[in-house]
């Protein structure tokens, strides 16, 4: 069973008296331990469709199966939880509090699950840790490099065990050394922890590092292929 269907998702938003629908029946199926980037210009959908995948949106039409439950029939609660526990995120900009540690902002996600403290602490640590920042912990986003901030987004984005990590633009305001350190990263979740992986690009060098490469257009999508030359970072 994919871990993330779409059926003929439609999206509009309200423009003026009228309608402009930005979505028009996209149909994707992902299945678990997958790594897919979505690509596209600006305005082709694949934000829209990021969205709606991290229940961040909703269609206007269609169905979305999460896990094999459709989403629209969960209530808000049950929305709050699946997502919580289903779906960890990663932005181009880290969306870190500036005045928190690094390992308090790692919690946060176990927090709203009701984690004891001690639990929260050791599973932070734990996720920091992978990411290859456990001499970190305790600065400051303001004392970290770029790569070191998104590193924590990434430990924040996995520390809850969701299945699921979706990144959008993750390496947007990073320089092509870092961008290439913060890939290996992701593939190697992908290939060690079995995380699926679904990351939004404009850039084809970030996009070869996924297995399968969607493009989108005008509301559609006109390609959906695997990636037959996965690149391989040199870092």
């Amino acid at each position: 069973m994919a871990i993330v269907e779409l059926r003929d998702i439609r999206k509009s938003f309200r423009m003026g008296e009228g309608e402009l629908e930005v979505l028009h029946g996209v149909s994707l199926s992902v299945e678990r331990t997958e790594f897919i980037a979505m690509m596209g210009p600006s305005g082709s959908g694949k934000s829209t469709t990021m969205n709606i995948l991290g229940c961040l949106d909703t269609p206007t039409s269609g169905v979305y199966l999460l896990d094999g439950r459709e989403v629209a029939l969960l209530d808000r609660d049950e929305l709050a939880t699946v997502r919580n526990g289903m779906i960890g995120f990663v932005f181009q900009g880290f969306n870190l509090l500036q005045r928190t540690t690094a390992l308090a902002n790692v919690e946060m996600p176990l927090l709203y699950s009701g984690v004891g403290l001690r639990e929260r602490h050791r599973r932070a640590m734990e996720a920091l840790a992978r990411v290859g920042l456990d001499d970190r912990m305790r600065h400051d986003p303001s004392q970290l490099s770029g790569g070191q901030q998104q590193r924590v987004a990434i430990a924040r984005g996995i520390v809850n065990r969701a299945p699921i990590l979706m990144a959008d633009e993750p390496t947007g305001n990073l320089d092509s050394r870092t961008s290439d350190e913060i890939m290996k990263l992701f593939q190697e979740l992908n290939e060690e922890e079995g995380i699926t992986i679904i990351l939004v690009t404009h850039e084809p060098d970030v996009a070869s590092y996924a297995k399968r490469i969607i493009h989108f257009r005008d509301g559609v999508i006109i390609s959906d292929e695997k990636n037959k030359n996965v690149r391989r970072s040199v870092a």
